[in-house]
């Protein structure tokens, strides 16, 4: 098989003419041949002035190189796309699949003999190994880690957990203009990810839980100078992989994905995750199976007290012993065989975790700070395919309830009606969101975290129920049920609720469901008129992303994408 710069020439019907075009433009960067004949290392270059999340990249970039040349590899530097959460219209989940299909592509159209792949931000990280695990030749990654913690008055704050309880703050009355533009700059006070258990950290966390980074690569801090030392050993490591042969789908098989998913309920991650690496599993035809992954919150504790379930944050998380240590207690749950980049199985992984003797960041089995896991999967009349609460976030009084719904028709019409002081609500009502959802919205944004009326916050109204075919951030909190499957705007059940229907909720049960008799929701669904076509849909991404998206149980990939095509 052709390695280094023999790899994947371009076609001009002379592979000697396109091998000599290439070493002749590839010389102009001022390369000898002694470094030319070396294995080439990818190295994916998410930096973008926009992308905060990502602003240690440069120097992350340097120390992988550093490592790939002193592992007697070539190491090459390529742009992809790269998306920031704040920075993506009409949100970040619309252009995931994007950066997904650059990175496979850049994969496959350029010559290198392994990838690494750098990246931090919630979309950034499951769009880069879902594009290395359909390209499939070796990769690492390294996480841009997370930002260190901000103060302000005395108190400990962290993205964006905080970022949404000082904003509910602000709009019930309890804190004024002037703090909260006192707050812009003390909630994200360093380059890097959000450092409560969000996307990003859950991710990253499950990345290192399933094989594809070196050990701490999780959770190291963003800023410190162990996230540049494990990037150059993650360049070395690039190397070796290259030389070994070692690929993704060695590394991602069916018992690694169990075992990222039993940590995904220990660490009450984010809802958003089981999306992604629904997604990449998918990529590799890997099914994840939705039932079986609630089975697994029956039986795994949440472990990690982290915000938003818990109180502290991913630098704790970190020196507490990180994902090593977690690895640990969980073992009796996990395959610990399953390869992993270092070269040598999880086992291995575990057997080096730091013991920190009075940590109470990452707790034992025996004392955990809940159980029944941190994700519930809900069926019912509602959700056929299935919907999402996570339990660890949300109010206990409210796991099991019975209200009226509230119904927003979309985003536009719950931004000019929610706040409006004549809304008919209360607390005990259930707020309805729909057409967010993949196609709906379109893009599935954060907007499931549906906020407290404004009259009802400044009333003391902290939590309802809110139900949504939409997502929210990892870092919400809240009685919050997302991902209804299928969404409104295909069809789906949840298109036919009316405001004043009641619809019961009960998290033990496993069921959320719209109490109306099937005779009267037949007739509501022959009257059904679907949401008009989205401005620009004829054309473009827009059009192909409509055209493909699947729904959140396949998650939200585009169907040509996935190993079945």
């Amino acid at each position: 098989m052709a390695s280094g710069l023999r790899k994947g020439l371009a076609t001009y019907g002379d592979a000697g003419f396109s091998l000599f075009l290439r070493r002749a433009f590839i010389k102009a960067m001022g390369y000898t041949d002694e470094a030319l004949d070396r294995p080439i290392i990818g190295i994916t270059d998410t930096f973008s002035d926009f992308n905060p999340c990502h602003g240690n990249v440069p120097d992350l970039i340097a120390a992988v190189k550093r490592g790939v040349m002193l592992a007697g590899g070539m190491p090459m530097a390529f742009p992809t796309v790269s998306i920031h959460e704040s920075f993506s219209h009409p949100t970040s989940m619309f252009l995931r699949n994007l950066m997904a299909l650059d990175t496979e592509e850049m994969i496959r159209a350029q010559p290198m003999d392994a990838v690494v792949l750098i990246g931090g931000c919630d979309k950034t990280l499951p769009a880069q190994l879902m594009g290395a695990a359909s390209a499939d030749i070796p990769a690492i990654v390294v996480p841009t880690g997370p930002m260190l913690v901000g103060h302000h008055k005395g108190e400990v704050l962290g993205a964006c957990t905080d970022c949404r309880r000082m904003w509910a703050k602000y709009r019930a009355g309890e804190i004024d203009e002037a703090e909260i533009d006192a707050l812009t700059d003390r909630l994200a006070p360093t380059k890097g990810t959000c450092m409560v258990m969000g996307t990003a950290s859950t991710v990253s966390t499950m990345v290192e839980a399933i094989g594809m980074c070196l050990p701490g690569g999780g959770s190291v801090p963003a800023t410190h100078a162990d996230r540049i030392r494990l990037a150059e050993a993650s360049g070395a490591a690039a190397v070796r992989l290259a030389r070994d042969g070692v690929k993704p789908s060695h590394i991602l098989t069916e018992a690694a994905f169990r075992n990222a998913l039993v940590v995904l309920q220990a660490i009450g991650g984010s809802t958003n995750a089981l999306i992604h690496f629904t997604a990449i599993a998918g990529r590799l035809g890997i099914k994840i199976d939705l039932e079986a992954f609630d089975r697994l919150g029956l039986d795994v504790p949440v472990l990690v007290d982290l915000k938003p379930s818990g109180d502290h944050y991913m630098e704790h998380f970190h020196w507490a012993g990180g994902v090593p240590r977690l690895l640990r207690e969980l073992a009796p749950l996990l395959d610990m065989t399953c390869p992993t980049v270092t070269g040598h199985p999880l086992a291995h992984t575990i057997a080096g975790a730091e013991i920190v003797p009075g940590q109470t960041v990452i707790r034992t089995i025996d004392a955990p700070i809940a159980t029944g896991g941190g994700l519930a999967v809900l069926r019912g009349n509602l959700a056929p395919g299935g919907a999402l609460l996570k339990r660890s976030a949300a109010t206990e009084r409210l796991m099991q309830h019975e209200g009226r719904a509230v119904v927003f028709d979309g985003l536009e019409d719950m931004t000019n009606r929610l706040d409006d002081p004549d809304l008919d609500v209360t607390a005990d009502d259930v707020l309805v969101l729909r057409n967010a959802g993949p196609k709906g919205a379109p893009g599935m944004p954060e907007a499931g975290y549906i906020p407290i009326p404004r009259k009802l916050a400044r009333a003391g109204v902290k939590d309802m129920v809110r139900i949504s075919d939409a997502r929210m951030s990892g870092t919400a909190f809240g009685t919050i049920v997302l991902h209804i499957t299928p969404e409104a705007a295909t069809g789906g059940p949840l298109g036919l609720v009316r405001t004043g229907d009641r619809i019961r909720l009960d998290a033990a049960a496993r069921r959320i469901d719209l109490l109306v008799n099937d005779a009267e929701l037949a007739t509501r669904r022959a009257a059904y008129v679907a949401p008009p076509a989205h401005p620009g849909s004829h054309r473009g991404y827009l059009r192909l992303y409509l055209e493909q998206v699947t729904q959140a149980d396949e998650g939200c990939d585009f169907a040509f994408c996935r190993a079945e095509g």
